[in-house]
This record gives structure tokens, C-alpha cells and sequence, in this order.
């Protein structure tokens, strides 16, 4: 005969207590639930007849969710998940708002984020009369002979302007100075620092890169693509302690930005070791999926033995390796097939005189590891897809480890199909179309700006798409990269219409792209991604409906706000 043990043990206690449903940990009410369980919508971004679409209109599928643990545990109207209320449960009020499976930006510098808090913030300074002006406010507090560091300027507006060492050598000669650029792709330093780094008429330009130098062979202070990395050597590198700091200061912004996880891109030793043991301290407040760093080759090695891993608290993933074929596009350092057509004679830079490393990375592959490989020009993008082409040939199985090239920036006409036919995702970012129309036909010429920022164009292809804000070197605000996916339009609204709007997205691919979609890319579907009883609680909670806004007012998704973010059960991040 079937026991009921609390009958037994404790008779006092009454049938239907014995039975009761446990009481949930934390529940949300009155909100629009959208669990994103129906099927993906079509290649041209049609809702597939099990979405809750209707007469042109998204409806939402409940009001409520109750956790338990980690896990959510149901999903139902306010009513029905009230009545799992018990006298310790935390109840959350959306007071109307969008709960949506959690935010994920999949490809961050999150590290830089942090960083950032003491940097000298020259994002929309649009001369070096300004930038330098910033520079000598900030010297005024800082000891003579301390580094100054700035970021911010925009290699790719500055490009037919860049700046020297002269004036910011005049205005601040007590201080080494120096200013990275929005998108890391150029440095720009004072006389100070390049005294301090060493550098002379004799220091050669590295493979990748450039030390820029005038008529007389001295160097200018301005530093392209992979020869940054000479000046920015330099610079007193942070102890583990304030790596950890930094990062963390990092995560916690994603947390209140509405992100549930990153995907952190290109970690050295140092900075693995300092997030490691922020894993072990329990300190992550949202899940960090990391990529190796391609020029660490000591640390692919050891990682080479160990293989994948992920962590017993199941917040830090190791499972993926970024590496560069080509520099950027705004610098002209991304690989091009034909010249630049704003500079006759220049292709730009890539493979192995950008570090690229083929055998390592092969080496890296079998073992498991996912490669993201960022390539940004037609020529950049085609070589990386043979590369892989050729991995794939040799072992079939590479083929299932979902292997991204990041930014995808601008494709051959011929090209477009290759990343579905070999299970390649496009990771890309749709607030650097909107940044960069500006300059991006300048570069690459009124034919080839249509194999450029082509999502929908990789959508019909079949192509696997997932968004992100790559920051720091653009703004991570979800509002943003949502509006930018569906409008094609910057933050004024410009141009009418949109930038080449037949390449943008629906509201669903968009919020897709950086959820379910994202949540596929590291193989988490199974867990995440969705909104189901018996997966994990890492949800997004947002002030407005994505969905209904940007289908009919669009414009309207940047006054959006995170209402709160929960990770594992947790609220990380609740708005006041």
C-alpha cells in the first residue's frame, strides 16, 4: 500500500496539506509573458501560425511566473500563480510590463566596461581640439608622470582626419597620454608616452598594424590596427584584485541593462584567472560564456589538454576560442577583395599578417572548442570561410560545434550561402550599421554597401543570426539594438526610412537574436532561451512590449527601461 509519509509522521497535519503545491520562491505578477516556445518565424520574418500573432497584432501568452530555486516552476495568469504565494515568497509587481526569456549580449568586452569607469570617456568627441581639452581638465587632478588614459574617439569618423602627437604633446607634457578609439582598432598617444613605451624612428610596425610616421621617419603618436598593441603594452597593467573589480563593476551594469549573460570576447591568462575565482566566490551576478583568447598561445595550449568546461555553479563557460583575420572597416584594416575606394592601392590587412593562427585554431577545433573568428571585410569574411571549409573537410564533426564568425560586417554576393551550408553563425551587430553609414559606402563603394550589415539577406540564406552590442564600442542598450535591428535607423531617427531597410529585421527575429537564437549558440537551447516550467530562471523584464512597440511605433522602443533581471532565480537587478 502507497505511504503518505506526513500523514504518518505529523497526523495533525491535515489531507489537503499533504498535498498543497510547495510554495514558490519568488513569483512575478501582472505583466505580458511572452515564453517564446512557438516555432522560429519564417526566412522573411513571418510569425509561424503558432505564435501569439494575430490580425497583425502580438498578444501576450500570460501574466505570471513563479520560480523555485533556480527553476521556473509555472506560468500562468496573476490570479492562478498568486495562489503559490506562501509567507516567504518575494513578489515582483511588472506593473504591466514585458517578461521575456533573458537577455543575452553575445559579444562584449565587458572588462573594458569596468575599465571604463576610469577612463577618460571621449565617446562623441568629434575633434582632437576637444578630445585634447578633456586630456588637460583630467590632468589637473592626476600627479605629474601618471598615465592618462582616454576612449572614445571614432576611428572610423576620424579616418581622413586622424590626429598627431603634436598638440596633445604641447597641452599635456607632464602626463603619458593615451587615447584607445572607440572600436580598438587605433591609439593616439603623447610624446611622454611614447618615451615611456620605448618607441622610436627605429621601432618597425608589427604584422597587422602600423606605427604611423611623418616625412622624417618619426612616429605621429597614431597607432593602426594590430600596432596599438605596442603603445598599449606600455601601460601599468591592473593586479588581479582590481581585473576582479573591474569586471565584476562590468557585470553588474549588464545586470541593470537587463542581460542574464555575456559572452565575453577574447580572455587572456590574467583575466580568466580573475574571473575563475570570481566564479568560485559565487560573485557573478550574470552568466559569463568566455572565449579564449586566439594570441594567447601558451593558455590554448594548456586549455587544448583540459577541454571544454563548465563551472559547478553552471555561471562560467569555457567552451570557445576568439581569434582575428582582419582589422576593422572604419580604420580600413578589414580585408577587402578590390581596393578601398576612398584609397586606390589598399586591400587592408588579414590572415597571418594579422596573427591569425591556423594550426593552432585546427588544433583548438578538435578538441572541441568552438571557433569565433571576427572578420569584417568580403575578402576577411571569404578566407575565414574557406579556413573553416577546409577544417569541416578534414572532420566532419567541427561542423557541429556552431562556429561564429563575429561582425560578418560585408560579404561577397557568393559567399552569402556558405555560412548555412556549413552550420556558421553570423554574429553581428546591428547598432554598427546605423553608426557606421556615415563612412561605410565611402569604403567599399555603392556595390559592394549591399553585401554590407545583410541580415536579412543571411536570414533567407538560412544562416543562424545573433545579435550583440560588441561594447564598448558602442552603446549596449538593448532599446538601441533593437530599434537599430528593426528601423535601420540611428538615434535621431535619420536617415527616413532607414539605412538600406530591406536588410532589417522583424521584432521577433531581433528579440530572438538576442535571446532563444543566442541561447542556441552555446548550446544552452535545452536549458534557456525560453520561457517553460523546469528551465532556468533567467529572465528579462522590460518597462514596455517589444513586440506591440515595434510593430506599430518602433521609434518608440528607445524610451524602453529594464524593470529587472533574474539569474538563477535571483533578482540581480530591480528598478527603484
Amino acid at each position: 500500500m502507497k505511504k503518505f509519509p506526513c500523514l504518518l509522521l505529523i497526523p495533525f497535519l491535515t489531507l489537503s496539506s499533504c498535498f498543497k503545491e510547495p510554495s514558490a520562491e519568488l513569483i512575478i505578477i501582472n505583466g505580458k509573458v511572452y515564453t517564446f516556445q512557438w516555432p522560429d518565424p519564417d526566412l522573411d520574418g513571418n510569425p509561424s501560425p503558432g505564435a501569439p500573432f494575430a490580425n497583425g497584432a502580438w498578444h501576450p501568452e500570460a501574466q505570471a511566473i513563479a520560480i523555485t530555486g533556480k527553476l521556473i516552476s509555472n506560468i500562468g495568469t496573476t490570479a492562478e500563480i498568486q495562489k503559490l504565494a506562501g509567507e516567504n515568497t518575494e513578489i515582483i509587481d511588472a506593473e504591466g510590463g514585458t517578461i521575456i526569456p533573458g537577455l543575452v549580449d553575445s559579444h562584449t568586452h565587458v572588462i573594458n566596461l569596468g575599465q571604463n569607469l576610469e577612463l577618460v570617456d571621449l565617446t562623441g568627441v568629434e575633434t582632437e581640439a576637444a578630445a585634447v581639452a578633456l586630456i588637460v581638465e583630467t590632468s589637473k587632478n592626476i600627479p605629474a608622470g601618471e598615465w592618462i588614459i582616454g576612449k572614445g574617439w571614432d576611428e572610423g569618423a576620424w579616418a581622413s582626419q586622424y590626429p598627431d602627437k603634436k598638440m596633445l604633446s604641447e597641452m599635456v607634457p607632464k602626463h603619458p597620454v593615451l587615447m584607445l578609439s572607440l572600436h580598438s582598432f587605433a591609439s593616439w598617444a603623447n610624446q611622454m608616452a611614447l618615451d615611456k613605451a620605448g618607441i622610436t624612428k627605429d621601432t618597425p610596425s608589427p604584422p597587422g598594424g602600423e606605427v604611423v610616421k611623418d616625412e622624417n621617419n618619426e612616429p605621429t603618436g597614431l597607432f593602426l590596427n594590430k600596432g596599438s598593441d605596442i603603445i598599449e603594452a606600455a601601460i601599468p597593467q591592473p593586479a588581479n584584485q582590481q581585473l576582479k573589480e573591474y569586471f565584476l563593476a562590468g557585470l553588474i551594469e549588464m545586470a541593470e541593462s537587463g542581460y542574464v549573460a555575456i559572452h565575453e570576447a577574447g580572455v587572456n591568462r590574467k583575466l580568466l584567472t580573475a574571473i575563475m575565482e570570481l566564479d568560485k566566490e559565487g560573485k557573478l551576478p550574470i552568466r559569463v560564456y568566455a572565449m579564449l583568447s586566439g594570441d594567447d598561445e601558451d593558455l590554448l595550449s594548456e586549455w587544448k589538454q583540459r577541454g571544454p568546461y563548465e563551472s559547478a555553479s553552471g555561471m562560467l563557460i569555457i567552451n570557445s576560442v576568439k581569434a582575428f583575420y582582419d582589422g576593422a572597416l572604419g580604420s580600413r584594416g578589414a580585408k577587402l577583395l578590390e581596393d578601398y575606394s576612398d584609397m586606390p592601392g589598399h586591400k587592408g590587412t588579414s590572415g597571418l599578417d594579422y596573427r591569425f593562427k591556423p594550426d593552432i585554431l585546427a588544433e583548438m577545433s578538435t578538441a572541441g572548442f568552438q571557433l569565433c573568428i571576427h572578420a569584417i571585410g568580403d575578402a576577411g569574411n571569404r578566407q575565414t570561410l574557406d579556413f573553416l571549409e577546409v577544417l569541416i573537410e578534414a572532420n566532419p564533426e567541427i561542423k557541429n560545434l556552431r562556429n561564429r564568425i563575429e561582425h560578418a560586417q560585408v560579404l561577397h554576393a557568393e559567399d552569402f550561402q556558405r555560412l548555412a551550408e556549413l552550420n556558421i553563425i553570423a554574429s553581428m551587430q546591428p547598432s554598427h550599421a546605423v553608426e557606421d553609414m556615415v563612412w561605410a559606402e565611402d569604403r567599399v563603394g555603392h556595390e559592394r554597401i549591399t553585401g554590407a550589415y545583410a541580415w536579412r539577406t543571411l536570414r533567407k540564406q538560412g544562416t543562424h543570426i545573433i545579435f550583440n552590442s560588441d561594447l564598448t564600442g558602442t552603446d549596449h542598450n538593448i532599446f538601441y539594438g533593437l530599434h537599430s535591428s528593426i528601423t535601420r535607423q540611428n538615434k535621431s531617427f535619420e536617415p527616413e526610412g532607414g539605412w538600406h531597410p530591406e536588410e532589417a529585421l522583424r521584432p521577433e527575429e531581433a528579440l530572438r537574436a538576442f535571446t532563444t537564437w543566442a541561447a542556441w549558440s552555446v548550446f544552452r537551447e535545452d536549458s534557456t532561451g525560453i520561457l517553460a516550467p523546469g528551465k532556468w530562471a533567467d529572465i528579462s523584464v522590460l518597462t514596455i512590449d517589444p513586440f506591440q512597440t515595434g510593430n506599430s511605433d518602433p521609434s518608440a522602443l528607445l524610451s524602453g527601461e529594464v524593470y529587472a533581471t533574474i539569474v538563477n532565480g535571483e533578482i540581480v537587478f530591480r528598478k527603484k
